[in-house]
């Protein structure tokens, strides 16, 4: 239950434009956000009782979530992010001791533009406190090499995620849809994939090279800048102009 609410706010939050987190995510230091602790100091705030208050650390930077206490607080869901950076678990949703770490040095340029969505959810929502010394901070709370390495990872990742959103309003994914009795079958609307035009198209599988994955995409015949891609194969089976296709086993 807990990575599906992990996994519903991760969409949530992809949903916002660049410009949008970047802003929260980027912040100028000031009064409220000059401390700077060990992560020894950082567990006196885990919200157990006695504790010094309610803080979590992602990618270094702390946040007082104490407003967010039936969240954070013993008894919270989101309780093992407490009084730590477990940076990593915010996309992997591993919650196990080896998961909640602030190790993210093998997740994909992608997982990391989706926790610096979680960071912009922080900076937004939370007070910020201050940095935590480690793996992304020194002990005057200037930068690491790491974290550098990781924002080289954001911009890849960035640059990706747009490639991604162009080739989708280029060709935008068909409907699909499985049944026992019927078999499946993809077609395409004006509103598939998401993406709202004033024509349909037809389905087709594209062919992405280097990954070897198809997906089925929706292409106007009338644009020969789109129908004319060569990783573009029709289905069987399937008249040309169709607007819906059914899938036939191989």
């Amino acid at each position: 239950m807990i990575k599906y609410v992990v996994v519903l706010i991760s969409v949530s939050l992809a949903l916002w434009s660049g410009s949008e987190w970047m802003n929260f995510w980027i912040s100028e230091p000031g009064d409220d956000q000059d401390l700077v602790l060990s992560k020894e100091e950082l567990s006196l705030y885990n919200g157990e009782k006695d504790s010094k208050g309610l803080y979590l650390a992602i990618l270094g930077q702390v946040f007082n979530v104490e407003k967010g206490r039936k969240h954070y607080g013993r008894a919270g869901g989101y309780r093992f992010f407490a009084g730590r950076d477990a940076s990593r678990a915010f996309v992997t949703g591993d919650f196990t001791d080896s998961g909640l770490t602030d190790d993210v040095s093998d997740l994909s340029p992608s997982q990391i533009v989706a926790l610096y969505d979680w960071l912009a959810f922080y900076q937004k929502d939370y007070t910020p406190v201050g940095k935590v010394i480690g793996r992304f901070y020194s002990e005057g709370g200037k930068p690491t090499d790491v974290l550098l390495q990781t924002e080289t990872s954001l911009a890849q990742g960035l640059k990706l995620k747009g490639q991604a959103e162009k080739e989708n309003k280029l060709y935008p994914a068909c409907n699909s849809e499985w049944s026992a009795d019927r078999g499946g079958r993809v077609w395409c609307s004006t509103k598939s994939g998401g993406v709202h035009r004033d024509w349909a198209g037809v389905p087709r599988m594209l062919f992405s090279p280097g990954s070897g994955h198809t997906r089925c995409v929706c292409v106007r015949l009338d644009d020969s800048g789109q129908s004319n891609n060569r990783n573009l194969q029709q289905y069987k089976g399937c008249p040309p102009q169709a607007e819906s296709c059914p899938l036939n086993p191989d």
